[in-house]
């Protein structure tokens, strides 16, 4: 019999199959998935493999599988499914059963990887009469020693450090007793837990509304009959939604299954873990996300493998956990662009989550107040069944929205970047003693620095983009590739001292707050704040137990939290991201103001009210946003990119070609036109566009070039695509292949 092997390697020359036979000892070991050690080269280092293939013959002289390991993490499902992901996303094989791997099991030295964590304990190797009896012959004379016996014998199995506390004795004591035969220390592998330490009060089941009730049963219908439906739950912030998975989850552990809720990384918060462990318990719930630990995250895969979790809630990547027996995907906030990576593999996790679905015959439910245009045209399509639930469950209202002109502000004399309703609003929240959550999707304090006298701006060495000015650290940096430099009074172009901040930013917001209302306690969240561990979950529980007057954040802020005394949300620069070069640029508009819109009133005690500052009130994103109409909007955007020919009425397909050699990087891209025109023109509704400098043309010292192509996606187009670049694979340019990307740049 013979195994085809994919060896465990980054270099795209080695994605391909090597056949390797199997004796016959080894052959009852071996399946699809097995994990192999080989002989790979000249060398006599084995490497590590995974059977993807079994067959009787191979044409070619071959060596022999040298090992089976004893820890296996792959079946013949995740090997089909990594197949259709290397072929869909256009990355090595390799690279997408990683994906299925253990955290911190991914690296090729196995030296490297992360082991399981041990503490040792101790335990007593003779009885009381035995231990007694050396005490009263003299045989043990160290207080030390006896102590720390007799402490054992009420209370055996504690750790070295404990014991050493507890009988006040130093190690070495301990060790001497080893020694002696009285005591033997043993390693123990404890689990990583991330919300171990946490006190959880126990929840029961809210009452349902009427339109609760209908969504619930329609997917309950599906659990019942153990059926594939693709739902959409379109509700308005504050509608029940996560009540609604609650009970669903509940339902599909009722009959002995798993289930999987996906939550954009940013939503990751003590709220929501705390809503599921209160109400299923912790020791059922297992985490995955970038903020825990390599070990914490290793512990957690486990403990969903040996079925110890029935409830897995993590962000993209726990689309690949071990779950085994599965009932029922989950995807809130499903409009967030996280859900796509945008590093190799580029997968998107809602299409394997609906793969995954198909292959289980379970419901896969898409929850969010502003679906995706993508994700309701398939709702008119019949792809997806759609629920609707237009109140909010607490019957508190909407949140009254205002819309600011600010080229009216600066008529009128006020240059600060808070109009005169946004200062009285934040004036009259903080003596009703009430929250108020400021938000703009802009981190640092100025987005980038200008001589007023021959207009030279300040820009990254490593790629063609202005620095942001930090203020705390009085640093320019760059947010793309972490470049960093001190700040410049003078300009190095014309020695000119009129250098100038322009852009405002999250850190220019808090310190003018300070200025305007120097009672106010204030707090701000984006990526330069929560950069340590758990710093996103102290800011958010400091904002929570009401510790903070002011909240200040870019869309981290935005969705995914409940805070009952909210009752004022300021947008500070609405119309900021309408002006990317992305064709989604007005979808992201409407959902960033209507999920922010969402966090005000929350409770209805005192009416939410919203102030948003543009100077771009004509806009029908911001319009709409203001009163909150999905369906106008919908038929707006939809109306435009149908004509335009955009997602979802087409896909987009973007290739960038990236080298240190602008000449090269530019020579690739052109013969890659080359080869895919002729193929794709001939398919109906197909536009190949001609290559161009990327809008941001050079990033971390290498040059860009991208070619955009507008077509139906499907078998064609990616074995047109997949050829081309097995065929340029050894271009010593950078290739990669982007599907409907969450930016255009």
């Amino acid at each position: 019999m013979i195994a085809e092997v994919i060896i465990n390697s980054n270099v795209r020359n080695l994605n391909r199959v090597f056949d390797y036979n199997i004796n016959e000892e080894m052959l009852p070991q071996i399946t699809i998935g097995s994990r192999v050690l080989v002989p790979f080269g000249n060398t006599k280092k084995l490497e590590e493999g995974f059977v993807i293939g079994l067959k009787e013959t191979s044409p070619f002289e071959v060596k022999e599988i040298a090992q089976v390991e004893k820890e296996q993490y792959l079946d013949e499902h995740k090997i089909q499914l990594a197949k259709w992901i290397a072929k869909r996303y256009f990355c090595n094989i390799a690279d997408a059963i990683k994906l299925f791997l253990p955290p911190g099991k991914i690296t090729k030295k196995i030296e490297n990887r992360i082991k399981e964590k041990c503490i040792q304990c101790v335990f007593l190797k003779k009885d009381a009469e035995e231990i007694e009896e050396a005490i009263e012959t003299k045989q043990i004379k160290s207080e030390k020693q006896i102590r720390i016996l007799r402490f054992l014998l009420e209370n055996e199995g504690v750790t070295t450090s404990d014991l050493s506390v507890y009988a006040d004795a130093s190690k070495a004591v301990i060790k001497t007793l080893e020694k002696n035969g009285f005591l033997e220390i043993q390693e123990k592998n404890i689990d990583r837990n991330p919300i171990t330490d946490r006190e959880i009060e126990k929840t029961s089941n809210l009452q349902f509304t009427k339109e609760q009730e209908e969504a619930y049963q329609e997917v309950a219908k599906t659990i019942e009959e153990e059926s594939y439906t693709s739902f959409l739950l379109m509700g308005v912030t504050g509608s029940g939604k996560t009540e609604i998975y609650l009970q669903l989850i509940q339902k599909v552990l009722e009959k002995g299954k798993s289930a999987l809720v996906l939550v954009p990384e940013i939503s990751l918060t003590p709220q929501m873990i705390y809503r599921f462990a209160s109400r299923f318990g912790k020791e059922k719930i297992a985490i995955l996300h970038s903020k825990l630990s390599v070990g914490e995250r290793y512990d957690e895969w486990r403990r969903i493998q040996r079925k110890e979790a029935s409830i897995v809630i993590g962000a993209r990547s726990a689309i690949f956990a071990p779950i085994s027996n599965l009932g029922i995907i989950i995807i809130d906030e499903e409009h967030d662009s996280s859900y796509q990576s945008e590093m190799s593999p580029r997968y998107d996790a809602k299409e394997i989550a609906e793969y995954l679905a198909k292959e289980n015959h379970i419901p896969c439910v898409l929850g969010s107040a502003t679906p995706s245009i993508n994700s309701f045209y398939q709702t008119k399509t019949g792809e997806k069944t759609l629920l609707v639930l237009n109140k909010r469950a607490n019957h508190a209202p909407l949140p009254e929205v205002e819309i600011v002109d600010l080229r009216k502000e600066l008529a009128n004399g006020n240059r600060s970047m808070f109009s005169s309703r946004l200062q009285e609003e934040i004036a009259k929240t903080l003596k009703q003693k009430k929250q108020t959550i400021l938000f703009l999707n802009r981190r640092g304090y100025s987005t980038f620095i200008m001589c007023r006298d021959c207009g030279y701006v300040a820009k990254c060495k490593n790629c063609n983009i202005s620095l942001t000015y930090h203020a705390k650290t009085n640093k320019l940096k760059c947010h793309y590739c972490g470049f960093e430099t001190d700040c410049i009074t003078t300009c190095p172009e014309c020695g000119s001292k009129k250098v100038r901040y322009f852009g405002t930013g999250t850190q220019k917001v808090e310190a003018e707050v300070h200025k305007l209302f120097p009672e106010a306690t204030t707090i701000r969240m984006d990526v330069d704040t929560v950069s340590q561990k758990n710093s996103h979950e102290k800011i958010l529980e400091a904002f929570q137990k009401e510790k903070i007057d002011i909240l200040i954040g870019t869309q981290m802020v935005v969705k995914g939290h409940h805070f009952p005394d909210v009752t004022l949300v300021g947008v500070m620069a609405a119309d900021s991201s309408l002006h990317m070069e992305d064709y989604r640029a007005n979808e992201r508009t409407f959902d960033l103001l209507v999920q922010v819109a969402g966090r005000a009133g929350r409770e209805g005690n005192i009416p939410g009210k919203v102030i948003v500052q543009t100077y771009n009130t004509d806009s029908y994103s911001i319009v709409y946003a203001k009163d909150q109409d999905y369906l106008s909007f919908y038929e707006m955007e939809q109306t435009i990119r149908q004509s335009l020919k955009y997602p979802p009425f087409c896909d987009i397909i973007v290739l960038v070609v990236s080298s240190e050699k602008k000449e090269l990087a530019q020579e690739v891209i052109q013969k890659l036109e080359k080869e895919i025109r002729p193929s794709l023109e001939q398919l109906e509704n197909t536009y190949v566009y001609s290559p161009m400098p990327a809008p941001i043309d050079r990033i971390k010292n290498k040059y860009r070039f991208r070619m955009i192509i507008k077509c139906n996606f499907g078998d064609t187009i990616i074995d047109t695509l997949g050829n081309c670049l097995e065929k340029n694979k050894n271009a010593k340019a950078q290739i990669a292949v982007y599907r409907n990307p969450n930016n255009m740049i």
